[in-house]
């Protein structure tokens, strides 16, 4: 029996929830859809509403620019380019656009459109490459509007432009889907830590809906999947650190690279980012050492790596590794900017998951898989008991080129907390101890026109910190300092794919931008110090009743963090403990 679903369906309840800003309402409309979805389809409508065909790790991209969908809508609704253009220029949003265009038009559709076939042709494009792409995507996208209703159209045409942008966050999704088929919200923790484990919430979703919370507990870490990075809060003294861990850490060199999470299935490596990405081809170096250098048939391991002068062994900064970044010109920048690389953890070994093993076990797990060579290494570590300790390490750490340490528990309940940040790791790093400035790194969530010499571009941005428990952008700074002219130039440009007409969901505020964004791009930023702020709702009533945290004289370094996803920013209750700790240093 064939299984299909209408795709008005879907388009129907992208519209109510781009009629509210509201998480709850926005699960409810989630609920509704997942509800009246069948269990065959239920990963590809969870795909499709975040706005993608398969998980990012997956690398397979719609791939249709503004120009080709412009040509597309135009042969659809068979008009011509320029009038596709005068609208766009008008609508600013080409899935309005083609809405507009197609309800001039009188096609006569035979049958619904299917998810099905939505799925399917979109899946023909991203898949399409070689002599003639350009216009076979182009026919296969101008087909598919033919047999829509001019909504459906609007949110294909955003979809495969990549400007679907609904509000949905990981986590709301994951809220219905506990709703629907686990038996409600409180069974989000089991239903999370499988996505947390694949990072493919189509496999997850597809999993509840056929076996419900059974089925979620018996999902498993695989090879090929990348697993959610455990992340570090921080704090400020190594007192601080060892109270919270009880007297005793293992504190690890924190290297000033890229982490690299390693997968190895016999010879077949695959290497993911921080974000997920898969970054395999930028490091072939890492894909012949870790065949060298991991001794076991499968494996997931997480190192650091590090671009290092071959000549005197030192450690170089990451700005040179950045120019690893590239899709062309491999080899020559293997050249240029060789790497080494230090692991610091091991997730899986020949079918044992040791996600659920305290560190300290799957650092000797680690130990015993890793062929030591001059180019692939261990973090150094040190067991530590005393500040004093503690501060010499981490002085060590800094003269051999570090930004730090990380410091991480070593009691039986330190386990690998995949996709969560917790107190099992605390950095310390040295930007940490300037007694005049911290610094921190910022989602950028709207912007505020410029005026006199820079008229013509923002003149300064609205940053926000991440709040893991709401799953939020709370505004703590705007910032208009530290942007050289090229900068300022090209930021209406670098920003143009992230602009919506309303306040994201997912932020939090009080002032009023111009402009909004999706939250997206992670700014480095100095601030002098943290203050009381009657305008910002980072911290609000966290520290004085009525009040919230603002970074005063906020400067940007140069230093877009393009390694991080929003959610790896700086979060509300460091920037209060930021806030806190300088308290405790003033004199009474």
């Amino acid at each position: 029996m064939v299984i299909q679903m209408e795709y008005g369906l879907i388009a129907d309840t992208y519209e109510r929830m781009e009629a509210t800003s509201k998480r709850l309402e926005m699960t409810d409309h989630l609920v509704d859809l997942i509800e009246r979805t069948p269990k065959e389809l239920i990963d590809k409508v969870v795909y499709l509403t975040q706005g993608k065909l398969y998980p990012d790790y997956a690398g397979i991209e719609i791939g249709i620019a503004e120009k080709l969908a412009i040509r597309a809508i135009a042969l659809a609704t068979k008009v011509d380019e320029k009038v596709v253009r005068k609208s766009f220029e008008r609508t600013g949003d080409l899935g309005e656009t083609a809405q507009e265009l197609l309800e001039g038009k009188a096609f006569k559709v035979e049958r619904p459109l299917t998810v099905e076939k939505v799925f399917e042709t979109l899946d023909k494009i991203a898949r399409t490459s070689g002599r003639g792409a350009i216009e076979t995507k182009m026919n296969l996208l101008s087909n598919l509007l033919r047999e829509t209703s001019p909504k459906e159209a609007k949110y294909i045409v955003r979809t495969v432009t990549g400007k679907l942008r609904l509000g949905v966050a990981d986590m709301t999704m994951l809220d219905a889907l506990s709703v629907v088929y686990a038996g409600g919200k409180g069974a989000r923790g089991e239903v999370e830590r499988a996505y947390n484990i694949s990072s493919d919430l189509g496999a997850v979703a597809s999993t509840v809906a056929r076996g419900g919370l059974a089925a979620i507990r018996k999902f498993g870490v695989q090879v090929g999947k990348p697993i959610r990075s455990m992340l570090a809060e921080r704090l400020r003294t190594p007192q601080d650190i060892l109270e919270k861990m009880g007297g005793a850490c293992a504190a690890e060199y924190k290297y000033d690279g890229e982490r690299i999470q390693i997968h190895k299935r016999v010879s077949e490596v695959a290497l993911f980012s921080r974000r997920l990405e898969n970054i395999t081809h930028q490091y072939p170096d890492v894909v012949e050492l870790t065949r060298k250098s991991i001794r076991a048939k499968e494996a997931i391991a997480e190192c650091e790596c590090v671009a290092v002068d071959l000549e005197t062994g030192e450690l170089r900064p990451f700005q040179e590794l950045m120019h690893r970044r590239r899709k062309y010109g491999i080899k020559e920048a293997m050249e240029l900017y060789p790497i080494s690389i230090f692991a610091f953890d091991l997730l899986f070994v020949d079918g044992d998951d040791l996600t659920s093993r305290p560190y300290p076990e799957r650092r000797e797990h680690l130990e015993k898989v890793l062929a030591v060579s001059d180019r692939a290494g261990l973090t150094r570590y040190r067991l530590v008991r005393s500040a004093e300790e503690l501060e010499k390490f981490f002085e060590e750490a800094i003269q051999d080129g570090c930004e730090g340490v990380v410091c991480k528990s070593v009691g039986s309940h330190a386990v690998y907390q995949a996709g969560a940040r917790g107190w099992l790791w605390i950095k310390y790093k040295r930007d940490y101890r300037s007694e005049m400035t911290d610094t921190v790194d910022l989602v950028v969530v709207g912007a505020f026109h410029g005026r006199g010499r820079r008229a013509g571009t923002y003149g300064a941005l609205l940053l926000g910190a991440y709040d893991p428990r709401e799953d939020t952008f709370k505004t703590v700074t705007k910032c208009g300092a530290g942007f050289t002219d090229d900068d300022l130039a090209r930021l209406p440009k670098m920003f143009e794919d992230y602009r919506i007409s309303h306040r994201h969901s997912r932020v939090v505020a009080k002032l009023e931008a111009d402009v909004w964004f999706t939250p997206s791009v992670v700014l480095e930023i100095i601030g002098a110090e943290i203050t009381l702020s009657p305008i910002h709702i980072c911290g609000l009533d966290k520290v004085r009743k009525g009040s919230g945290l603002a970074i005063r004289f906020p400067r940007f370094t140069g230093n877009y963090r393009l390694d991080k996803a929003p959610e790896d920013a700086t979060t509300e209750e460091e920037i209060i403990e930021m806030y806190q700790s300088r308290l405790k240093r003033l004199p009474a």
